[in-house]
């Protein structure tokens, strides 16, 4: 009689499918969470914002479309375009990894019209 140690070829297939159905199920939920990430980055970028265009303001009594990359810039990859009128100022954020986009919004300066999503100033809302 011989004894042999070691695994059957059957039961290292088995480890396999069960590896790759758990890599199945955990990629997906990886991509998830970078997209989170990208929104997250956004809405910090805007949060900040609302604090560089009222420091802005309290110098110059106006709010400004552009910044020197000392006082605020957006994290990289993150496109903000800010818009200024007569009653305060709104601004777009998006990020050029999320596709499809997912815009983030924000208000600032008492206005209240610049779009559908943001309508409360200071807070960020995002496309879902």
């Amino acid at each position: 009689m011989r004894s042999s140690k070691g695994f059957t070829l059957i039961e290292l297939l088995i480890v396999v499918v069960i590896i790759g159905i758990l890599a199945a199920i955990a990629i997906p939920k990886f991509g998830a969470t970078k997209d989170k990430a990208y929104v997250a980055a956004m809405k910090s970028d805007l949060r900040n914002l609302v604090t560089a265009e009222e420091s802005y303001f309290s110098d110059n009594v106006s709010y400004t479309t552009t910044f020197t990359p000392t006082v605020w810039s957006p994290t990289a990859g993150v496109a903000v375009t800010i818009a200024v009128g007569t009653q305060g100022w709104a601004a777009t954020a998006n990020h050029t990894a999320l596709n499809p986009a997912k815009p983030c919004y924000i208000i600032g300066g008492g206005n209240t019209t610049a779009n559908n999503l943001a309508t409360v100033e200071g807070e960020v809302k995002c496309t879902p």
